[in-house]
């Protein structure tokens, strides 16, 4: 059956109001304001802040909807997508079905459905990743994939929507939190040591290594562990646990049959005034230069395709991220969510090193797509 237009699966109301909210101006908010606005989460803010997202939700999820509707090359008739699309029909529903906040019951009440709406997009990434991989299947020779530049751009927009709906969301339901962790506002930690998390991050990729390969190689972190400043560590260890574990890959990969002992992975965290730099060092044997253009791109890996092994998406997590070709990509967004940027400089025969930029002034409104 011929996936139907959006105007003809839904009710004629619902349609125009998808279209109405999906035209209107959505407001961006810095880390710094999320920051200083929940370091009081009174009950009076807590509900400004829920009557917030009850209008600004159903505006960057009507968005999405309608993109997700006209995609090129029939991404948008794969069955992944229109599942994608449907979860996010029924959460601008869930959103507008909901009356006006007036109280704290209310409030609470709103708080319950907005989380469930988080857990109802949990996965939404391997989803439409399997969608992609769908329309990979159907193109397969026929496109160049440089070519599928609209693609990337909408995902670039979509993952970016993306990640602002669930900090806005996991902000806010964390603000609830009777006995948040010591300086913690909600997702933000406001002394987050960045050597620290990049340990973390390590350790969980060096493990990761280990599983696969039976050995993996070392990582050695250079910085001030004293040194802090706010972020959100949950995305910090997204990105360093990404960067690490492509560079162990690369290094085990090339040293395995060789004599030689691998040589670590070197991690620099420097912290300048307006950025915190991390970077990430290894002798893998690099990407050569043609290949580079394609690390940013949603549809090139080269590890092998999860997606081909296991058909089950119950519960894809962040560790399974290898072999969507994904993880590049949506690190680099998760760092230009907050104002920062990552950048691979590769010398293809002996390594690369990746420069995570984090912007530590928190002034950079969200970039909504």
């Amino acid at each position: 059956m011929a996936a139907k237009k959006l105007q003809e699966t839904l009710s004629k109301t619902l349609f125009e109001e998808v279209q109405k909210w999906g035209s209107m101006k959505q407001t961006g908010v810095s880390l710094r304001y999320m920051m200083e606005f929940g370091s009081k989460p009174t009950d009076r803010n807590l509900l400004i802040s829920a009557q917030f997202l009850h209008k600004e939700l159903p505006i960057r999820i009507a968005r999405r909807a309608i993109e997700l509707e006209s995609l090129p090359y029939g991404l948008s008739h794969k069955p992944a997508v229109l599942k994608v699309r449907d979860w996010y029909l029924d959460s601008f529903r869930d959103l507008r079905c909901f009356p006006d906040i007036k109280d704290n019951n209310d409030e609470l009440d709103f708080t319950q459905m907005i989380k469930m709406i988080k857990v109802r997009h949990n996965n939404v990434v391997p989803m439409m990743a399997l969608g992609v991989q769908q329309l990979k299947k159907d193109l397969h020779r026929k496109v160049d994939y440089n070519n599928l530049d609209e693609i990337h751009q909408f995902l670039d927009r979509f993952y970016m929507s993306r990640i602002g709906i669930r900090m806005l969301i996991g902000q806010h339901v964390a603000l609830h939190d009777p006995n948040p962790p010591p300086d913690c506002i909600g997702y933000i930690h406001t002394k987050m040591s960045p050597v620290e998390v990049a340990r973390n991050a390590s350790e969980d990729a060096r493990s990761m290594c280990c599983r696969e390969y039976g050995s993996a190689p070392d990582v050695n972190i250079y910085g001030d562990p004293h040194f802090t400043f706010p972020y959100v560590p949950t995305h910090l260890h997204l990105m360093v646990f990404e960067l690490v574990k492509n560079s162990l890959r690369a290094v085990q990969e090339r040293f395995m049959d060789s004599e030689k002992i691998a040589p670590p992975v070197r991690i620099i965290v420097a912290d300048g005034l307006e950025d915190v730099t991390i970077k990430v060092s290894d002798e893998g044997g690099g990407i050569p230069r043609s290949g580079l253009p394609k690390i940013f791109t949603y549809l090139y890996s080269t590890a092998r395709n999860p997606l081909d092994e296991q058909a089950d998406l119950g519960s894809p997590n962040a560790a399974t991220m290898a072999g969507y070709g994904y993880g590049l990509p949506i690190s680099r967004l998760y760092a230009r969510y907050f104002g920062g940027d990552l950048q691979i400089i590769s010398m293809e025969g002996y390594g690369t090193d990746a420069y995570l930029h984090l912007s530590r002034l928190g002034d950079s409104q969200e970039p909504l797509p």
